[in-house]
């Protein structure tokens, strides 16, 4: 089992939080950017930059994802096809993508997008939180504890 991060749009602080897992439960996590990402030496942490594109570093992660596998971003087409893909998909505010949500996501996203593609104004997320940064903790150790379990002892 691997973490996979959507690091272009991650906020630091789930960044630290998943090094700081990664180092605790030695886990590998690999952040995939579009840019230079500088992580802590770890032989469990990497950062892959991927060449500048629409969905580049998207599509390296579906790529590099596995069944089981725990996928970290908010991308909606990214979270689908991790999830095709039989991975778990965690967003940086701690709430589960799953196959029961998707579809309605998806088309949530799709209106909001038609929305503002005819100029009314939607307004964006709100401001991540200390209570997001809580929500994602809470999350990722449950995860991370239930994996190590399952796997008698080993991330």
């Amino acid at each position: 089992m691997q973490v996979l991060v959507d690091a272009d749009a991650c906020p630091v602080v789930v960044k630290e939080m998943l090094f700081r897992a990664a180092r605790r439960v030695e886990v590998r996590v690999t952040l995939v950017a579009n840019q230079y990402l500088r992580t802590p030496p770890s032989p469990f942490i990497k950062a892959l930059q991927v060449p500048a594109g629409f969905d580049s570093a998207d599509n390296r992660i579906v790529e590099l994802a596995a069944n089981g596998d725990l996928v970290i971003t908010a991308d909606i087409p990214l979270a689908a096809a991790a999830l095709d893909k039989g991975a778990h998909v965690l967003d940086p505010r701690g709430s589960w993508f799953s196959r029961d949500n998707i579809q309605e996501r998806l088309t949530m996203r799709d209106v909001m997008d038609q929305l503002r593609s005819s100029g009314i104004e939607t307004g964006g997320p709100s401001p991540y939180s200390a209570n997001d940064s809580k929500a994602f903790a809470a999350q990722l150790d449950r995860f991370l504890a239930r994996h190590r379990a399952s796997s008698g002892g080993t991330a």
